[in-house]
């Protein structure tokens, strides 16, 4: 025989009630969650023709150092010794000048500096145009020779023809530079760059 189930009272509703208003559920109920936002529609694809016109044009534009500050400074290289001399100032007569540089003055006197070293020649030519001065001639030659450029196996490059280099700066240091009026390169036909035409001033006594 089947168990008959009793009907609860109202007072036991009302206490039953009471009782599952104060229970905390141990599995509570999963709340929805929102929907995510759509996601934004594809970007377009980028026109490759029209990218590559453009870097096309913005390289065909590019001038090397159009970004830098143009300046008055520009870099010469040294003048020649020949250039140096010709750059001087005359001290001497126009006409006179031009005729010496031509080859067609004829040097009253000169000298042969050439196979010496600096220590030898630098007395020599002192006493060669203090002498020459002294005796009332306004043209010399100083022979000097090019130079021969031997083997340079050195990390600095050193100057060949020293004589030729270093004796105009004799000529315009004491005790010479009051006597000489004027130098300049010789023409071919004495000597051209391996000698100097050197124009003396009057004696004064």
């Amino acid at each position: 025989m089947g168990r008959r189930h009793r009907r609860l009272s109202e007072e036991e509703q009302a206490l039953w009630a009471q009782v599952a208003a104060s229970t905390v559920a141990l599995h509570p109920l999963v709340t929805q969650q929102p929907m995510p936002a759509a996601a934004p529609p594809p970007a377009s694809k980028p026109n490759l023709h029209h990218s590559a016109r453009t870097s096309h044009a913005d390289l065909t534009a590019f001038r090397l150092g159009q970004s830098v500050v143009e300046t008055a400074w520009r870099h010469h290289p040294a003048p020649t010794l020949p250039d140096h001399l010709a750059q001087a100032p005359l001290n001497m007569d126009q006409k006179a000048h031009r005729k010496m540089t031509r080859g067609r003055l004829s040097p009253e006197a000169r000298i042969d500096l050439h196979g010496m070293t600096l220590a030898e020649a630098h007395p020599e030519l002192i006493r060669f145009i203090l002498r020459a001065q002294d005796t009332g001639l306004r043209l010399v030659l100083v022979i000097t020779g090019k130079g021969r450029l031997g083997a340079d196996d050195g990390p600095i490059p050193t100057r060949h023809g020293l004589l030729r280099h270093q004796v105009p700066h004799w000529l315009h240091q004491m005790p010479l530079a009051p006597a000489v009026l004027q130098v300049a390169q010789a023409h071919l036909k004495h000597g051209g760059a391996g000698a100097y035409y050197v124009y003396l001033r009057r004696n004064a006594r």
